[in-house]
């Protein structure tokens, strides 16, 4: 099922962004030109903590667009990172 929301609109905070993380095994942050791969799934991996530092803006709320495939996050528009997360 699918879920659109007007982050302009309506924002997504920081507390609520975190939330998104329950039941998501792997998030892809947009950098710049590059972008951040964390393995949620993996022991030892990123922290809560780490990948939300991440994904909330300077400005407390949810970067966008954000994502999600399966348990699959998706934040921030970086093509390459994009087609990796849901091909071509």
């Amino acid at each position: 099922m699918a879920e659109t929301r007007n982050a302009r609109k309506s924002p997504v905070g920081a507390s609520e962004a975190v939330s998104l993380l329950e039941g998501a095994t792997e998030v892809y942050v947009a950098k710049s030109r590059k972008f951040l791969h964390f393995d949620l799934a993996a022991k030892g991996g990123a922290s809560d903590d780490e990948v939300a530092a991440q994904i909330v803006s300077r400005w407390g709320k949810l970067r966008a667009p954000t994502l999600r495939v399966g348990s699959t996050l998706a934040i921030g528009y970086n093509e390459e990172m994009l087609t990796e997360v849901v091909g071509d």
